[in-house]
């Protein structure tokens, strides 16, 4: 039974249709419990990348739940994107200690550079853009990360060099 046929509205390729099939089998292995949505979000999100309308609505009429308790739970937890990721994701910290000592400034030089908004990926998909509450770098503030590498005490005439690196 291939759920994303039902819908003739959803005409696509076969790479997206084989990734919504991994996406069923994950949803079975759960046994399509609405307790196990967040788990199950959490693996069609590394499977597909991200969690665009045709996913949230496959897994709701897979699960026989409805789309918006799918998107409700995906648009509540940050770690869910509707989006599709950068290569690389920049994170911003703007806790209190990065706050006061530039992080707005650093945010604001990174939209600048990469001519992308926070929350946003590059045109050329190499970078998304976040901020973050806080890195645990308080001591060495402001920061920044680049995927999971930690930058410390950056200012915005150091951010060229960071990005090059990728």
């Amino acid at each position: 039974m291939d759920q994303h046929q039902k819908c003739q509205c959803l005409k696509l390729p076969e790479d997206h249709v084989q990734k919504l099939e991994q996406i069923a089998e994950v949803i079975a292995k759960y046994e399509a419990k609405p307790s196990n949505l967040i788990m199950i979000l959490h693996a069609a999100q590394g499977i597909y990348g991200y969690l665009p309308y045709v996913v949230q609505k496959f897994i709701a009429d897979t699960m026989n739940i409805s789309v918006s308790e799918v998107s409700g739970v995906v648009s509540f937890y940050s770690f869910f994107s509707t989006k599709p990721k950068g290569k690389h994701t920049v994170m911003v910290c703007m806790g209190t200690a990065c706050y006061v000592r530039g992080g707005k400034k650093l945010l604001d030089g990174l939209e600048k550079h990469l001519h992308v908004c926070c929350d946003d990926t590059t045109e050329d998909g190499k970078f998304t853009l976040n901020k973050a509450r806080c890195i645990g770098a308080c001591g060495l503030a402001p920061a920044m990360m680049v995927d999971e590498t930690v930058y410390k005490a950056v200012n915005p005439n150091k951010l060229e060099s960071i990005l090059n690196k990728y």
